[in-house]
């Protein structure tokens, strides 16, 4: 029974290269087409026109059947990617079905050792989970150790399964971060950060062939604590101040029945007392005319602090007083 192995990648590859090729022919073809179909006489006589005739006639067969090359061009090329697909699809469902079967004679195979030594007969050990969860180890006959799993924060990472007699051992794994530091408190520093967690050890190779596990990667450190407030000297601090007395009193309103109360301030200085008026020589036509003394209109407005008056001097008459008109 004949086997052929296809690779379906190629195949797909080749068909694209394809398209390519016949988008250049195409384009060959249409920039030749006027110049080989429409040919023009050499000369004004029957022969040259004969020649133009039969070359434009051998030009338009050339047309017709790159027109033709071209259908088969495009035809191949389907087939081909059609082809790549349908092996695509047969490669899938065999190893799916293949895996299948791999699993379960592998079960079978494997059955007895798990029960006896907890570890298989041939194929490789599971990884280990994160924290401190061991990897399984290589199998016995044939396989390579599991990983080993990440640690947690400022734990050290799992190691690296080991193998049986031909594998190789697992890789160490990774060391958990370092924890981050406590906050400082009032006036103190921050704490420091954590330590990063060490790496896993590599996994020990076969015992006939195969290399030891990579050790895993150290954790990172830890990030250092916010620092605390700084607590800021005496003499800075404000003293408290105490709060002012209530007023004993309160100024009256207009519409308030309790009397008002007067404040301390400076009173506005008394109206000044104008002098007494000058009588005027006795005449004989006309009797002496007095300028009486200023009017005093007391006008008192209350304001929140004095009483004050003011002066409003009486008009004067029209001519000069103590004076008499001839």
């Amino acid at each position: 029974m004949a086997h052929v192995v296809v690779g379906f990648e190629r195949v797909g590859a080749a068909a694209g290269d394809l398209v390519r090729l016949a988008s250049a022919i195409d384009a060959a073809n249409a920039a030749a087409r006027v110049s080989t179909t429409q040919l023009l006489a050499a000369g004004a006589d029957e022969v040259s026109a004969a020649i133009a005739a039969l070359l434009g006639e051998h030009g338009q067969a050339y047309q017709v059947v790159s027109a033709e090359a071209a259908a088969f061009h495009q035809q191949f090329v389907r087939a081909l990617d059609a082809g790549a697909v349908a092996y695509a699809a047969a490669e899938a469902a065999d190893a799916s079905s293949l895996q299948t079967l791999e699993q379960r004679v592998l079960g079978v195979i494997n059955a007895p050792t798990n029960a006896l030594l907890g570890r298989p007969l041939i194929g490789n050990g599971a990884d280990g989970a994160l924290g401190p969860a061991e990897p399984g180890p290589g199998g016995i006959l044939w396989g390579s150790g599991g990983h080993g799993g990440s640690g947690a924060p400022g734990q050290a990472g799992g190691a690296g399964g080991p193998a049986g007699l031909f594998g190789h051992g697992g890789t160490g794994g990774a060391g958990g971060p370092g924890v981050t530091g406590a906050t400082g408190a009032a006036g103190q520093m921050g704490g420091a950060g954590g330590t990063g967690g060490a790496g896993g050890v590599g996994g020990h190779g076969g015992l006939l062939f195969g290399n030891g596990g990579t050790g895993g990667a150290g954790g990172v450190g830890g990030t250092g604590g916010v620092g605390g407030q700084p607590t800021p000297p005496a003499w800075l601090v404000p003293a408290a101040r105490a709060a002012p007395a209530a007023s004993e009193a309160r100024e009256a309103r207009p519409d308030c029945l309790a009397a008002p109360v007067n404040r301390a301030s400076t009173a506005a200085p008394a109206p000044t007392a104008l002098p007494a008026a000058s009588v005027a020589p006795a005449s004989p036509k006309f009797s002496a005319t007095t300028s009486p003394a200023p009017r005093v209109r007391a006008s008192t407005a209350r304001t929140g602090s004095t009483i004050w008056a003011r002066v409003i001097p009486a008009e004067r008459p029209t001519g000069a007083p103590g004076r008499s008109r001839r």
